[in-house]
């Protein structure tokens, strides 16, 4: 990357509001290149990257794109996948010789110019980035960050420490953009299927796990979870660990759970260190599905020499990322918790650990399915894990890159749905149906990929009691 890098002084990123997308902007505006983008929608996180010196614009016309961002000569274009092919600025970019590259393919030249480790994952990956991060960030150890969420301890989706070579990265396996990776360290936290519009089958999905495994460095390191259906394939000198809550090289023993509190020990390899134990880890975020994620982070950063304490405290010190069991509202008479769970099993382990937390409150969720295909294509597994809410209330479809899908709606999901009051409304219906039924309403999840976060303040005071 750094021979290509040589002739480039600016970089224009369309689509530049995504996690993925806005994290690599900062990265390098932060290195001094200029940089500038494209996003359809003026979001927080655009106006944020506004406000650090980036220019963005909102409409899809090559003549708002600025005169030093035209030249092919010096202009490098990165864009996602969710970009149309026939976007005008896309299709401009693509006719006057311009260097285009996916954002996969970026984060791929940055994994093989530096020393990377990769997460990856059906689910628990943002967290598991995010914690990993946190913790080589509060040691001696430090390191870089591309971030899948935004961290509630750093408050972006990046962190860059221009003093190590280190970088945590969220290895996405959407468009199989992770297998552009060469990763030093990489984990495999979970394989249910998922992007069946990409993979076609679920053996295509889990075996591009199995492709990703065998990236990893010579010399390198494999932590995966134990008991996924994959056959990991590496050289043979990276080495291979498992991990799980309660069995595996790393895991937790004498779980404690209660006051609102989660303490475990941290059970790892006698090679690593001759303790085998770190004892007493309390969780900054008191999730039971955390126990696990933390028990990969803390393994990565065992790993990568960060001492006993600096974990201890670290786990501790940690406050979560925004949208992943993010709470809201937290009183005597009610209680909102944001979730981003949009996979089958994320909304399983997600509607579990609140339940866990809150065992004596009934759980109002509020869901917003997020893509039609993934809706049509595990639908009776989302109704499933539905199924586990009290009450459970389905918004319409949030189409992202899609087209709608006849037949394909939350009415047809809700009539799979047994929980004991399943409804379908629309996000204006919501807040009339909440003020009707706060008395009765303490405890509720807003779930989803989509933008059901940001109704959040109205349902708030709808439930006021």
């Amino acid at each position: 990357m750094t021979n290509m890098l040589d002739k480039i002084r600016n970089i224009y990123f369309l689509g530049i509001g995504g996690i993925g997308m806005s994290a690599l902007a900062r990265y390098f505006n932060a290195k001094g290149y200029q940089v500038a983008g494209y996003d359809r929608n003026e979001s927080e996180l655009v106006l944020e990257l506004e406000r650090e010196g980036i220019q963005i614009h909102t409409d899809d016309n090559p003549d708002f794109i600025a005169a030093d961002f035209k030249n092919p000569n010096y202009t490098l274009v990165v864009y996602t996948p969710a970009i149309p092919e026939d976007m005008t600025e896309f299709v401009f970019f693509k006719k006057n010789g311009f260097t285009i590259m996916k954002r996969a393919q970026v984060l791929g030249e940055i994994t093989r110019s530096q020393r990377s480790i990769c997460i990856s994952g059906t689910h628990g990956k943002t967290t598991t980035c995010t914690l990993t991060s946190h913790i080589l960030n509060q040691s001696k150890v430090g390191c870089n960050a591309f971030l899948g969420g935004i961290s509630k301890n750093f408050d972006k989706n990046i962190l860059i420490n221009n003093q190590t070579d280190l970088v945590v990265i969220e290895a996405d396996e959407f468009d199989h953009s992770f297998l552009t990776l060469t990763p030093c360290m990489a984990v495999i936290t979970s394989t249910d299927a998922d992007h069946l519009d990409i993979y076609k089958t679920e053996e295509e999905y889990r075996k591009a796990f199995e492709d990703f495994s065998a990236l990893v460095r010579p010399g390198g390191t494999l932590i995966v979870k134990k008991g996924l259906p994959i056959q990991p394939r590496t050289e043979q000198n990276v080495r291979v660990f498992t991990y799980s809550v309660n069995e595996g090289d790393f895991h937790a023993e004498n779980i404690r759970i209660g006051n609102g509190e989660i303490v475990f020990d941290f059970i790892h390899p006698t090679g690593i260190h001759p303790a085998g134990k770190i004892s007493g880890i309390k969780l900054g975020v008191p999730v039971y599905i955390n126990i696990e994620n933390g028990i990969a982070a803390m393994a990565l950063a065992l790993l990568n020499g960060a001492s006993y304490d600096e974990i201890r405290s670290a786990m501790e010190s940690y406050s979560g990322v925004k949208r992943r069991f993010d709470i809201h509202v937290k009183t005597d008479d009610l209680t909102i918790i944001d979730d981003y769970a949009h996979h089958p099993m994320e909304l399983k382990a997600s509607i579990e650990s609140i339940k866990c937390v809150y065992p004596d409150k009934k759980l109002t969720g509020i869901f917003m399915p997020h893509l039609y295909s993934r809706t049509r294509d595990l639908a009776d597994s989302f109704a499933q894990s539905l199924s586990m809410l009290d009450e459970a209330i389905l918004l319409p479809i949030y189409p992202a890159r899609e087209q709608p899908i006849p037949g394909v709606t939350s009415e047809w999901l809700a009539s799979k749905v047994t929980a004991p009051i399943v409804k379908v409304l629309t996000k204006e219906e919501l807040i009339g149906y909440l003020k009707e039924n706060k008395e009765r309403i303490n405890l509720v999840a807003t779930l989803g990929a989509g933008d059901v976060d940001l109704l959040i303040p109205q349902i708030a005071d709808a439930l006021q009691k």
